[in-house]
C-alpha cells in the first residue's frame, strides 16, 4: 500500500537530469529568443482558379445560333466552352474598389459617463411618466356611464351622403 498522502510509485526508472524530453530540431530550434525575434512568413502564391461553365450564357448563345433540339444543344455545349466570370475581388492580394466596405459597422461605444450617472434609467423613467399621463388623458375622455361609439352608432349620427340619380341610360333602353 502507498504511504499516507502520497501516490503509488511507478516501477520505471527515469532518465538522469541531463536527459532532454521531446524531439530536438536541428534547423529550427533556437529557443525562445528565436521565436520572439522573427517569424517565418510564407508568401501566398496566386493560384489560377478554373471557373465552372456558364450554362446560362451557353444556352442563350445556342438559341441565338438557332439550336432547337436537345441533340443540337448537346453538340453546341460540347464544342463551345464559356466559363463564369470570377467575381472574387479580394483574392490573394487583390485591391478593393474605392468606397467599398466589407462587414458590419461596429457598434458605437457606450458612454461610460452616462452609465455612471444612471442617465438611461432617468430617460426610461421620463418615458414611463409621459406614458401614464397619456393613459390618464385617454381614460378621462370617456365619462362614466357613457357608451362607446361603434360603427353602427357612428353611421346613424353621420349618415353617408345620398347618391344623386344619374339620368343617363344606355341607348338601347331609351325606347322602352
Amino acid at each position: 500500500q502507498p504511504e499516507l498522502g502520497k501516490p503509488k510509485r511507478n516501477c520505471y526508472s527515469l532518465p538522469g537530469p541531463d536527459f532532454t524530453y521531446g524531439m530536438y530540431m536541428h534547423k529550427m530550434d533556437g529557443g525562445v529568443p528565436e521565436a520572439i525575434g522573427h517569424w517565418d512568413a510564407v508568401k501566398a502564391r496566386p493560384r489560377k482558379r478554373v471557373m465552372p461553365r456558364d450554362f446560362v450564357a451557353l444556352g442563350s448563345r445556342a438559341v441565338s445560333e438557332g439550336c432547337t433540339t436537345a441533340r443540337e444543344f448537346a453538340l453546341y455545349y460540347k464544342f463551345k466552352d464559356i466559363r463564369q466570370i470570377d467575381k472574387g475581388i479580394l483574392r490573394y492580394g487583390g485591391k478593393a474598389p474605392p468606397g467599398m466596405t466589407f462587414g458590419r459597422p461596429s457598434r458605437p461605444s457606450t458612454p461610460i459617463f452616462d452609465i455612471i450617472q444612471h442617465r438611461y434609467k432617468e430617460l426610461w423613467m421620463e418615458q414611463q411618466r409621459a406614458r401614464t399621463v397619456v393613459q390618464r388623458v385617454v381614460k378621462k375622455k370617456l365619462k362614466p356611464g357613457e357608451v362607446r361609439e361603434n360603427l353602427t352608432s357612428f353611421l346613424r349620427s353621420h349618415p353617408l351622403p345620398e347618391k344623386k340619380e344619374s339620368f343617363w341610360h344606355l341607348q338601347r333602353f331609351e325606347k322602352v
